[in-house]
């Protein structure tokens, strides 16, 4: 399992930044893929995950701010942030839960600055 996420940058406050993550090596399509991330000095936190079905779920930090999307075609998941917020500032990760485990991406570092 391999998992590349890229996007990542600076951006002003209520700014906006996608996201993407490539994946390889397992049945991407019908496995449910996760966004988390994980601030400094802070726990690594679920941000959204979408289901091999499309079904969506987000933390109630980015309820209807962010947007997790997928493209089973080309072995994509993506992460649609807007209205950015400083304490957005994180580096995130890509999760695929593939056979009863989890597998991480390599993380991509977005700052928000105010």
């Amino acid at each position: 399992v391999q998992l590349q996420a890229s996007g990542g940058g600076l951006v002003q406050a209520g700014g906006s930044l996608r996201l993407s993550c490539k994946a390889s090596g397992f049945m991407f399509s019908i496995n449910t893929m996760s966004w988390y991330r994980q601030a400094p000095g802070q726990q690594r936190e679920l941000v959204a995950t979408i289901t091999s079905a499309g079904t969506t779920s987000y933390a109630n930090s980015t309820k209807g701010r962010f947007t997790i999307s997928r493209d089973n075609t080309r072995r994509m998941v993506y992460l649609q942030m807007s209205s950015l917020k400083p304490e957005d500032t994180a580096v995130y990760f890509c999760n695929a839960a593939v056979n009863g485990g989890y597998y991480w991406g390599q993380g991509t570092l977005v700052t928000v600055s105010s």
